[in-house]
């Protein structure tokens, strides 16, 4: 049987042949013309200013800096139209030769990638099974996951419709494989030396069981032979916005020909599951061009000691501020460059991180950081910042160390005007739906703890009462996310309320009524 006539042979070859030839000439386009800085009108005349980016590859940023050669050749594919089929065959082929993998497929991020690869493995390729996920019926609908790999990027394997099992041994993971296993997920753990049951563990078992293992590592940079593959991961996601520095929408899909060519069955542009997660023509011809850049002419090494550079002006400048000192932490878990911690004495300088991070936000020019609350430190991540942007953050951080006012005594508490302790029915507004809760509070003195049980999670509360005052902020555990909640208001006898703050989700209204029992 030849290729053509098989599953693997879904193209055409001249079709794949005018896409390589398209891939190749937008890798060996000039970039010379795009090294300068454009304007920042893009942005400000919506009233949206730029600023410094030290928080490295996050998402809510804008990921890291786009590589020069991936904005060319984004800008080169936008002009041409190309069957994505083809195009996705000759750039999975281009970027599996460079992996040394078998097979790999772009996708739109390393999210899309773990969603592909779920609904590819699940349902494989065929078309009823495709068209009812996320209904499980008659599929397998367990994923095991290490407890040490539980994260919120999960939801995007969740999603699917499969059943989390949780492990924390060798010796657990062997009990809960059963006929209903799809296969084990986990997080990449090549900077996690100590981490609790890692793919080392795992991929004998799971190998000889014939399970799956899916890898991600999104914010890992690439290597070839691909490491996890080597040690018996089956699949591996990567973003494409991050180390790899290409389109902050792309991401990659590695391993596995059969199962990376079912997660591309069941992804855009085809109608499965992964439809909305569309990857366009010039996020494929992006993503590629970073992963041959990467290969090609990036000197990884080299960049770190450029950062290192930089931490070591900053560390000059910001270390003549008494009470001021810093220390260069190693690559680790979801960050592989080293970072430099920034600290502070409480007792010199009376500033948190979070008064840190406003100062620095709401200056000129304004430095996005890690910088937040109560604590007196936080991380400097260096792969968004351009060569020329350190200087200008270390002048700002001294800035604001230098003019730091000095410590002030916490504010003594005034006595409760009410016993806030007992049952309470809570109702929160979150303006498109509400929700009602419960909060079992008990009282010593100011102190308030307790726990709070919500719709479908539940966890403790802790806080206090100034007067009328209240503020309670409290955790609730679910699957991989724990679900944060700060109550602010004042409390009148069997009634309370005020402004409900739940993460990064938009601010909420919430009041309170005493049970009567």
């Amino acid at each position: 049987m030849s290729e053509q006539t098989t599953r693997r042979g879904w193209l055409q070859a001249s079709g794949a042949a005018s896409a390589a030839a398209l891939l190749n000439s937008a890798g060996a386009a000039a970039v010379s013309e795009i090294h300068e800085e454009p304007p920042k009108d893009v942005y400000t005349r919506l009233g949206v200013e730029p600023f410094i980016n030290c928080t490295a590859t996050v998402t809510s940023n804008g990921g890291s800096r786009t590589l020069p050669e991936v904005i060319q050749a984004i800008r080169h594919a936008s002009h041409y139209h190309v069957n994505l089929d083809e195009l996705q065959e000759a750039a999975g082929k281009r970027i599996a030769e460079l992996l040394q993998v078998e097979h790999a497929m772009v996708s739109s991020g390393a999210a899309a990638a773990l969603t592909h690869a779920t609904a590819g493995i699940v349902a494989g390729t065929d078309p009823e099974r495709m068209q009812q996920l996320p209904d499980m019926t008659g599929l397998k609908n367990e994923v095991i996951m290490p407890k040490s790999s539980r994260n919120g990027y999960d939801y995007a394997v969740r999603m699917v419709g499969v059943t989390t099992v949780e492990v924390r041994t060798a010796e657990e993971l062997k009990a809960a494989i059963n006929d209903r296993t799809a296969m084990v997920a986990m997080l990449g753990d090549r900077f996690s030396p100590k981490v609790e049951l890692p793919l080392e563990e795992v991929a004998p078992i799971a190998n000889k069981a014939g399970i799956p293992v899916l890898v991600d590592s999104a914010a890992d940079f690439l290597v070839s032979p691909n490491p996890y593959v080597a040690q018996g991961a089956d699949l591996v996601a990567y973003s494409g916005g991050k180390i790899s520095r290409g389109p902050q929408g792309g991401g990659l899909l590695v391993g596995n020909e059969e199962l990376v060519r079912a997660a591309f069955a069941n992804a855009a542009h085809h109608h499965a599951f992964g439809r909305p997660m569309k990857v366009s023509k010039e996020e494929i011809i992006g993503v590629m061009t970073a992963v041959e850049t990467f290969f090609g002419r990036r000197d990884l090494q080299q960049e770190y000691r450029e950062w290192e550079g930089w931490y070591r002006y900053i560390t000059e400048q910001i270390t003549k501020v008494d009470g001021v000192s810093t220390y260069v932490a190693a690559p680790s878990r979801g960050g592989p460059f080293p970072v430099l911690m920034v600290e502070w004495d409480p007792a010199k300088i009376g500033l948190t991180a979070g008064e840190v991070g406003a100062l620095l936000m709401n200056g000129a020019p304004r430095i996005a950081t890690h910088a937040a609350g109560g604590g007196t430190s936080f991380r400097l991540r260096p792969v968004a910042m351009k060569p020329n942007e350190y200087q200008m953050v270390a002048e700002r951080l001294h800035s604001v160390f230098r003019n730091a006012p000095k410590p002030r005594p916490a504010p003594a508490m005034r006595t409760p005007v009410d016993d806030i302790a007992g049952r309470w029915r809570v109702r929160m507004d979150f303006g498109v739906g509400s929700a009602e809760h419960e909060l079992f509070l008990e009282a010593d003195g100011s102190e308030v703890t307790g726990a709070h049980i919500g719709t479908i999670a539940e966890g403790r509360v802790r806080g206090t009462l100034d007067g009328d005052k209240v503020r309670l902020s409290s955790a609730l555990p679910f699957e991989s996310v724990t679900l944060g909640y700060r109550f602010e208001g004042a409390l009148r006898g069997d009634r309370m309320g005020g402004l409900l703050n739940p993460g990064a989700l938009p601010v909420a209204t919430w009041e309170a009524r005493r049970h009567k029992y």
